[in-house]
């Protein structure tokens, strides 16, 4: 008994102290309480040396791209044959700038101010059209689904403006307080949209649809696509003529604020005829009826847009979620800590009919209006020149500047021979209109990935014509780095 008893109790002993070997190694051992903690700290140590020794690369890599860019500013170009006025050309700037005349200077920067605003144009559209489908936002920017859906069905429309993932994903960019993009668009609806509403209200079409102008050009009146289309709506020539708009050397009515809406409103009752669905006379807005036709022919049914949307273009698949997004935004923008971005026109504005030929510096220098701000609240004008020739145009001015343009019309008049010298000879004017229309030269530098078809699509000109000015043989031939000379037509 007495045996059994203690070997019972070797057994115990033995097996405690296995198990205390086996727990101090353990997170429950309180004894092992300051070894996690050492163990922690190293760990935290670790941790801090790998970032610090990212950021330590990512420092150098800077500085490596910072020298690198310096020295190729610094390393004189070769002067390339018809290159001229191409602001890219650091040697080209750096020589001829200074032996310019003003009329010269202000056609460079007109030049870069085109490019920097079609690349803003399609940096928009990557960003809140075409967005990534496997990009998720970051938890702390995201609302609950119940709280978008709630808001969403709160806005009572005709047009239906479901919630799903897609959708919730787009919500999410455009609400984003970091981006700007509301911010600045919030601040342009303050003087477009109460115009753009009343056309709507006028047309018996949804108020809603004021956010389609968003979605196309982020409100910017003189917005360019890389397939030509321009202004608010992002007219293509051929459906903006066939709408009734003027487009010729003086005038892109596609600008106009008021003549474009109102086109826009005449096409998407045609499409909503077409199709009795807003959601597939939106996405037929942006890509064509043909390509919603054959979606719906692909996808074997005719419902709505999320029924045919696997088959539809990239671009317009992001395009329905984007104008839900935008409209969501507009009218939540407060919930979300979106500032607004005071617009850079006046907010007071109205018309006035001219009935000759007149240069808008005519009126800014007489009645002292910064020619920015006309140019502003008069986009459809090209070269700043009213041709009223034939027909009376109209001159969109502050309503705080009215009265003096009445009282001081015949001095603004008077100065027709002093601004438009070269256009009151009709020789003159046939020059200038033909000198506009000679194509200018640029430089395009092939990058990775690009194609010729899509270069050609860039600049609104044809392979074929890329081709014929570089005298290439194969359109599947480019490598990176070839400059290939583009004509481009103001």
């Amino acid at each position: 008994m007495k045996f059994a008893l203690r070997t019972t109790t070797l057994l115990l002993v033995a097996t405690l102290v296995a198990t205390s070997a086996t727990a101090a190694n353990g997170p429950i051992w309180p004894f092992n309480k300051l070894n996690r903690k050492a163990k922690k700290e190293q760990q935290a140590q670790a941790e801090e040396a790998e970032r610090q020794a990212i950021i330590n690369r990512m420092v150098a890599d800077s500085i490596e791209r910072l020298l690198a860019a310096t020295a190729k500013v610094e390393e004189p170009e070769p002067e390339e044959v018809g290159h001229e006025g191409a602001i890219s050309d650091s040697s080209y700037w750096r020589d001829h700038f200074a032996a310019m005349s003003v009329h010269q200077r202000d056609s460079v920067v007109s030049q870069w101010y085109e490019k920097t605003a079609i690349d803003s144009f399609e940096n928009y559209y990557k960003e809140y059209i075409c967005i990534d489908t496997t990009w998720v936002p970051t938890t702390e920017n995201v609302l609950p689904d119940s709280v978008y859906a709630a808001r969403l069905k709160a806005m009572v429309s005709p047009i239906h403006l479901p919630y799903n993932e897609i959708v919730r994903n787009y919500i999410v960019r455009y609400t984003s307080p970091t981006s700007g993009l509301m911010s600045r668009v919030l601040g342009l609806s303050q003087y477009y949209f109460p115009m753009i509403e009343q056309e709507l209200i006028n047309a018996g079409l949804p108020v809603e649809l004021r956010a389609l102008p968003i979605i196309e050009s982020a409100l910017q009146p003189t917005a360019k696509s890389r397939a030509a289309a321009v202004g608010l709506w992002q007219f293509v020539y051929t459906t903006g003529k066939a709408y009734g708009l003027e487009i010729n050397s003086f005038v892109d009515e596609r600008c106009d604020p008021l003549q474009s809406t109102r086109a826009a409103c005449k096409y998407l009752k045609d499409l909503y005829r077409t199709y009795n669905d807003w959601s597939l006379a939106l996405a037929a807005y942006n890509c064509g009826p043909g390509n919603v036709n054959k979606a719906i022919a692909r996808a074997g049914v005719r419902g709505s847009f999320w029924d045919i949307y696997n088959h539809l273009p990239r671009e317009t698949r992001g395009y329905v979620p984007a104008f839900i997004a935008a409209t969501y935004a507009y009218n939540y923008y407060n919930l979300h800590d979106i500032k607004v971005t005071t617009p850079p026109m006046p907010m007071a504005t109205d018309t006035i009919m001219v009935s000759r030929v007149m240069h808008l510096e005519q009126v800014a220098s007489t009645i002292d209006i910064p020619i920015e701000t006309l140019r502003l609240i008069n986009p459809q004008y090209r070269l700043d020149i009213i041709p009223a020739t034939t027909k009376s145009y109209p001159l969109t001015l502050p309503v705080r500047d009215l009265s003096h343009y009445i009282i001081n019309e015949d001095s603004i008049m008077a100065k027709d021979s002093l601004y438009l010298k070269e256009y009151l000879d009709p020789a003159k004017v046939e020059k200038k209109r033909v000198e506009e229309n000679v194509a200018r030269t640029i430089t395009h530098v092939v990058k990775r990935g690009e194609t010729l078809g899509g270069i050609a699509r860039r600049y609104g000109v044809t392979t074929r014509q890329i081709m014929q000015w570089n005298n290439l043989r194969n359109a599947n031939k480019l490598r990176i780095g070839q400059r290939l000379r583009i004509q481009r037509r103001r």
